[in-house]
């Protein structure tokens, strides 16, 4: 790898992507909840913004890089194009409005989802050792603005209205505009080639069938989390200028995952039981959050979502690229977006919201019986991969 050539430039570009997702996704919901005055539901439906998008962009965007456009020619115009829509989202006070901004802010999103992977391996070789190094800026970024946006609402005392996420991101996404600009170029691969019929010749393999239907099922349960972690919180007793930071604890443990135990974890562990830790890592956080629930100890089980992304989501995409032929890697990075992102998220988008308006009682949330429902369905998706998946490299 060379550090002054590809590698600053990709790991930039990895920062930004995250930054941007993680300035608004954790604590978006507080505001829809509180000020908004928004129902579990609605909440859902704002949240499922991106689900959807993730079903479509992806794999347009995938298709139009593998064949026609430089990849980092769609992160430049999209995440211009995000920005705007950003501010606009930020003045929205109603549903309606607020929704339909979120959706197309999101189509543009979701299309430089796995082009950010599809443009890190193709420069960047290595199985968790460099890819990780680049993989790490993900959750660093997502850390960090979560510590800024806690000293802003410190200073500024903002945490009552909760726009000011969106406007970070907002800045954030022109950011990363301009720094796509100084991406090495990275042209399509599979001039002729037809994406689509690699796609399905993919899933006709058994192994990455069951791991594409598990991902779904262990993605959609991580939208109890985006969902109801932030007013969780605030719930037992944490303080709301408090939550960003608190959350941000994940992604503390996923940079020190991905940095010192990636790389070993795929080498000696294996991807499949790689996967099963990160799947059970997220069933301990939730079975946590069900017997004990109170302040500390899930403030201190944040660190078990980080873990559980990097070992599952993060090994998920690389599980991808390995078994992907180069001409297909933008569009095969993007149906598992579409897998998890997309379908999953929505899915339990839609699932969390009607869960949590099923057990909410005069306007509070009985998390007890909220929680247990993620926690189950996960310990599902847990054994269909234990028992159907059977990859061998």
């Amino acid at each position: 790898m060379n550090i002054g050539g590809v590698y600053i430039p990709v790991s930039v570009m990895m920062f930004l992507e995250y930054a941007v997702w993680g300035a608004w996704a954790p604590v978006l919901a507080a505001r829809l909840l509180g000020p908004l005055k928004m129902s579990g539901k609605q909440t859902g439906w704002i949240y499922a913004t991106l689900p959807l998008a993730c079903m479509i962009s992806p794999l347009v965007a995938g298709s139009l890089t593998d064949k026609w456009v430089n990849a980092e020619w769609v992160l430049v115009g999209a995440h211009l194009a995000g920005a705007a829509l950003l501010f606009a989202a930020a003045r929205c006070q109603r549903f309606t409005p607020l929704f339909i901004v979120m959706l197309l802010y999101s189509i543009f999103y979701a299309a430089t989802l796995p082009l950010v992977n599809a443009v890190l391996f193709s420069h960047v070789e290595g199985v968790g050792g460099d890819v990780g190094k680049v993989f790490i800026w993900a959750p660093v970024a997502w850390a960090l603005i979560g510590y800024i946006l806690t000293g802003w609402r410190w200073i500024f005392k903002t945490e009552g209205e909760g726009r000011d996420c969106l406007y970070l991101a907002a800045v954030l996404s022109l950011l990363m505009g301009l720094a796509c600009l100084f991406l090495p170029a990275t042209p399509p691969a599979g001039k002729g080639t037809m994406p689509l019929a690699g796609i399905v010749e993919m899933l006709r393999d058994s192994n990455f069938l069951v791991f594409f239907i598990v991902s779904i099922v262990i993605a959609g349960m991580m939208q109890f989390y985006f969902l109801g972690t932030a007013r969780f919180m605030q719930d037992i007793k944490v303080p709301g200028k408090n939550v960003p930071a608190s959350m941000a604890i994940a992604q503390i443990a996923q940079a020190a995952a991905t940095w010192f135990a990636l790389g070993y974890f795929l080498q000696v562990v294996g991807f499949k039981n790689t996967l099963l830790l990160g799947a059970g890592c997220w069933l301990v956080m939730y079975i946590i959050y069900v017997s004990i629930g109170s302040r500390w100890p899930v403030v201190a089980s944040q660190g078990l979502h980080g873990l559980a992304y990097v070992f599952f989501i993060i090994v998920g995409q690389i599980f991808v690229d390995k078994v992907s032929l180069p001409e297909i890697r933008g569009s095969m990075q993007a149906v598992i977006f579409f897998a998890t992102v997309g379908v999953g998220m929505f899915l339990g988008t839609q699932f969390a919201g009607v869960v949590m308006d099923k057990f909410s009682v005069d306007g509070r949330f009985q998390w007890r019986k909220i929680w247990l429902v993620p926690m189950f369905v996960v310990l599902i998706g847990i054994v269909l991969l234990a028992t159907l998946f059977n990859y061998t490299p």
